[in-house]
């Protein structure tokens, strides 16, 4: 009897023990990936001449100042590539949404020649590097002269692969009896899609938007490659013209103020929603 106290005692102990390492192991990893945004908050509170005068850079500031910030929106047109970057998003991510529902419904459910045939050659497009695709899309908008417009932003960014096959498997795991019964019920495919299938598909269709705006949000190769004019700036490129015209290269504070005003919407939207993030992948992911 002893003996047995004896070893449920240890195997308590080296639960305990395992429960400890792993806690402080992801204490230590929260760490890692947390402090270079104290880091960029903290240094956009800090005045230039106080962040300068460092030798030794310090954890901490004794006189916070919001002027960092001020100058954000007024030395350069933040404001402007904020709007632009709204703008984009938002007409992005609802055009990409129509294609993608489309697209997934009927892999999913529509029955036509050379189905199974054209969802492979999607699946493969999944292996093309995005560079190539750049330079086919920057020759295509350049020969429709839409460079240096909203249309030439955004029309390369509607379709997606990955959002097809994400919605397509999920929604195949809606069982058949209920479109059978919508169609005894004389119901067409698009209003089952419309009152049935998007319903029970919305932890996918949040996952989807939320992971296209983020995507959006932090574009930068494709809107420095169509866009010369600031005017039609987004805030990742804008952030290079900040650097450069605004605030110099010396000015790190101010632009820590700019990273800090364009990272806080996309933040905030994960945050919100990150467990229906986590929810809509793994649903995507598993049949049954």
């Amino acid at each position: 009897m002893s003996e047995y106290k004896n070893m449920k005692k240890t195997a308590r102990i080296k639960e305990v023990a395992i429960k400890s390492v792993t806690c402080l192991l992801l204490l230590f990893w929260a760490f890692l990936v947390l402090f270079p945004f104290y880091w960029m908050i903290l240094t956009s509170v800090k005045s230039y001449g106080a962040y300068n005068s460092e030798y030794i850079p310090k954890f901490y500031t004794l006189a916070p100042t919001l002027q960092n910030y001020v100058d954000a929106f007024t030395t350069v047109s933040l404001g402007k590539y904020l709007s632009n970057t709204l703008v984009f998003t938002v007409i992005t991510t609802m055009l990409m949404l129509a294609v993608v529902i489309l697209a997934a419904f009927a892999f999913a459910r529509l029955e036509f020649k050379g189905k199974q045939l054209m969802f492979v050659i999607f699946l493969s497009m999944m292996m093309i590097p995005n560079e190539l695709v750049v330079i086919t899309n920057f020759v295509t908008i350049t020969n429709l002269n839409l460079r240096n417009s909203f249309a030439g932003l955004i029309l390369p960014s509607v379709m997606s692969v990955f959002y097809i096959y994400l919605l397509k498997e999920n929604f195949e795991q809606i069982p058949d009896s209920l479109y059978y019964a919508a169609k005894v019920d004389n119901t067409s495919d698009f209003k089952y899609l419309l009152r049935v299938v998007l319903p029970m598909s919305k932890p996918t269709l949040i996952t989807i938007i939320l992971l296209k705006v983020i995507e959006c949000w932090n574009s930068y190769v494709w809107p420095r490659l169509i866009t010369d004019k600031e005017s039609y700036f987004l805030v990742s490129n804008g952030i290079q013209e900040i650097r450069e015209n605004g605030f110099g290269r010396e000015n790190i504070p101010a632009m820590m103020a700019a990273v800090v005003v364009i990272s806080a919407p996309l933040l905030l939207l994960f945050i919100m929603f990150h467990k229906k993030v986590m929810a809509g992948v793994s649903r995507g992911g598993i049949k049954g």
